[in-house]
């Protein structure tokens, strides 16, 4: 990066690990490399319930120029806040999932003050020429508040989740007071340009905003922000060292012992209803009815840590996975072979390595997804002698990076089943290109890539900022997703 400004101080729901052990994803990879370069602080909650809550005491962890700084929350505030509005409204409705979102009035107060209160508390902390980065669903009224608070130095937002149209959007009661909020930054930042272009017809449509280039969006009163996308990337030098480590191996030892020989299909997903992981199960089980020479021949191994499991939309699809995932045992298993098996426990990204590198096929299907870093994982941690298959949902964000997967509507279980057919019988040659391919990208399209092309731009001046239309032109995705995913 040219010449650069102050501190880097990053707002996140968690803050760290600044030393990646093994568990860090892209997001903490590249700000951390980036808050060791600059110094400055990272800014979030302290994981931990108090009565003080959000008034609670600053906890302060330094590390070298860096400082972690958290607060509390009560458990009114997470109950709101976490559980309530990020969960149980931003969440569905940005991926796409009106059926199940609420929408509740008390809920959308406490998200606001909590967005208020963490304002409050890092406002005197700041520097006249920090940069101040603020991440994901959960802040999106904060860098309004730090304007409240008299913070006029540069302001950016990155959004990890996807920005669903503006008719669907609108479903959401304080739609225009969000969308508003982000206009007060001066970079606002997405995965992909499908919800770049949704994020801006919002502007446009629902307030009065104009497009002035693609790039800028002019609000009623003069002001204009950036608006592009950055699409997000992993450490993959990292994580192909990480698929050589002793811990890696010995997981690919632990799936080559337990598949004895037959295909071995893996998932590796939060659980969650956007991850499409029902509509994986029933692909596979169509492929065992429809192929009934693949009985014993193959095995599907799902890792599916819990996640959110006070919500009731997260039980019930913990429920029905294990349901599916039991009838189809019970329908093709036999004495030697029982062809799925679901884990809930989380391993290390070592672990996940070995398990990746043992697998023949990778499936990656969210029926909504802003990037999803698994399906680069998997692309990292291949044998290039040897590669497995990616088969990656067109909803996913990652999909405009990897065309070369096998690219499915994970809506279609005619789809699935066909892809895994394919995949399982694909030629060594032909699994080389593609892996080749696409491992090409993902080591150039980095973590540290993507963070230090954000900070670039929200480091120039507004009047100077001369970069390309999009990103994805310029890192070689050719003109981007279709999709808003």
């Amino acid at each position: 990066m040219a010449e650069q400004s102050g501190r880097l101080v990053v707002v996140s729901n968690r803050v760290g690990p600044l030393s990646d052990e093994g568990k860090a994803g892209g997001l903490a990879v590249g700000l951390a490399d980036a808050l060791r370069r600059r110094g400055g602080l990272w800014f979030g909650w302290s994981g931990e319930i108090s009565d003080a809550g959000s008034s609670s005491e600053l906890k302060t962890e330094t590390h070298g120029s860096t400082s972690l700084v958290t607060i509390d929350l009560t458990q009114d505030e997470i109950d709101g806040f976490y559980f309530g509005y990020a969960n149980r409204s931003l969440w569905p409705l940005l991926h796409y999932r009106l059926d199940i979102a609420s929408f509740e009035r008390s809920s959308d107060r406490v998200y606001r003050a909590v967005n208020r209160r963490f304002a409050e508390r890092l406002a005197p902390q700041l520097e006249a020429d920090d940069l101040v980065w603020i991440h994901d669903y959960h802040f999106f009224y904060m860098g309004s508040e730090l304007r409240r608070a008299s913070y006029d130095g540069r302001l950016g937002y990155f959004l990890h989740i996807p920005f669903c149209p503006p008719e669907m959007l609108t479903a959401l009661p304080a739609s225009h007071d969000l969308v508003r909020a982000l206009l007060d930054y001066d970079v606002v930042g997405f995965q992909t340009e499908g919800d770049r272009r949704n994020f801006v017809a919002f502007c446009v449509q629902e307030l009065g905003a104009e497009d002035v280039d693609g790039d800028r969006v002019r609000t009623s009163d003069g002001r204009v922000v950036r608006a592009s996308a950055f699409p997000i990337g992993i450490d993959a030098e990292g994580f192909a060292e990480f698929a050589t480590s002793e811990e890696a191996r010995e997981h690919e030892a632990m799936v080559n012992d337990i598949s004895r020989g037959r295909h071995q299909i893996v998932g590796v997903d939060r659980m969650d209803y956007s991850k499409g992981i029902v509509e994986r199960f029933r692909g596979f089980e169509q492929l065992l009815e429809d192929h009934p020479e693949e009985r014993g021949q193959v095995q599907f191994l799902q890792v599916a840590p819990l996640s959110r499991s006070e919500l009731e939309a997260y039980v019930d699809l913990r429920n029905e996975l294990e349901g599916l995932a039991g009838n189809i045992n019970g329908r093709f298993a036999t004495l030697d072979w029982n062809p799925i098996q679901i884990l809930v426990n989380g391993f290390t990204r070592r672990a996940l390595a070995g398990i990746y590198r043992a697998a023949q096929v990778c499936m990656v299907t969210p029926l909504r997804d802003g990037m999803n870093l698994v399906a680069k994982e998997f692309i990292a941690a291949q044998d290039p002698a040897d590669p497995g298959v990616l088969i990656l949902s067109r909803f996913a964000g990652a999909r405009a990076e990897l065309p070369e997967a096998l690219i499915i509507n994970p809506y279609s279980t005619d789809d699935v089943t066909r892809a895994l057919l394919q995949a399982l019988k694909m030629p060594l040659e032909e699994r080389q290109r593609r892996h080749a391919a696409m491992r090409e990208r993902v080591f150039r399209n980095t973590a540290q890539n993507w963070c230090e092309t954000f900070l670039a731009v929200l480091d120039a001046p507004a009047e100077r900022d001369l970069q390309p239309r999009s990103w994805w032109h310029r890192w070689g995705f050719g003109g981007g997703p279709t999709g808003g995913s």
